[in-house]
């Protein structure tokens, strides 16, 4: 029998945490030194110092490897955009505020990425959903069905609501990274105008 047969189940899941997590930051490097267009698997694999067998265990190629990386974010940004919420108030002041929150979030979480990548090269999307990914969109979504159930916000479709407020962020803020310098208020209050101008021409929206 193996010798990893014989390790504790705490001991092999912290082995498992330890990996991903090595994966992950060697992964965050390397597409910010080569983008994500020049990178590749093997140049993931160089940087965390394991072996291809242990990486090809956890993620199939370095499209996993980047949807993991943006669950990890929409993971870590989803209490912020929980705080938000409680604060109550208008949906105006909740949209411009978790827009706001966002850009500089991803601001933050990609600065290095953003700085260094080819010039012109594009952030990819994650094609589908992942599990954190879904939680943050619905966590919006919950977010704007209280607004309207308490007369804060026009009455309309909360789910293409709340898939047109994240498209949009989402893609001004990919814009928003290209950009130098990197201009957080800016993107912020172009689309937060964006979705509350579009919010307002909505039927039943109060002018």
């Amino acid at each position: 029998m193996s010798e990893v047969a014989y390790l504790p189940v705490g001991k092999r899941e912290q082995t498992k945490v330890q990996n991903r997590l090595a994966i992950l930051d060697a992964a965050r490097e390397v597409f910010g030194e080569l983008g994500y267009e020049g990178a590749t698997v093997r140049d993931i694999i160089r940087r965390t110092g394991l072996a291809a067998g242990t990486f090809y265990n956890y993620y199939r190629s370095k499209e996993e490897v980047f949807a993991a990386l943006a669950d990890d974010g929409a993971r870590r940004f989803a209490p912020i955009l929980k705080g938000l919420r409680g604060a109550g108030g208008p949906l105006d002041s909740f949209v411009r505020d978790a827009i706001r929150a966002y850009f500089e979030f991803m601001a933050d979480e990609h600065i290095s990425w953003a700085a260094r990548r080819p010039a012109g090269e594009m952030q990819p999307h994650v094609h589908g959903e992942t599990p954190e990914m879904a939680a943050v969109f619905a966590e919006v979504k919950d977010a704007i069905e209280s607004a309207i159930n308490e007369g804060r916000g026009p009455v309309s479709d909360t789910e293409y609501m709340a898939a047109a407020c994240i498209g949009i962020a989402r893609e001004v803020g990919d814009k928003m990274l290209m950009r130098r310098p990197i201009d957080t208020a800016r993107a912020a209050d172009f689309a937060s105008e964006m979705i509350l101008s579009g919010l307002k021409g909505l039927p039943g929206a109060a002018h």
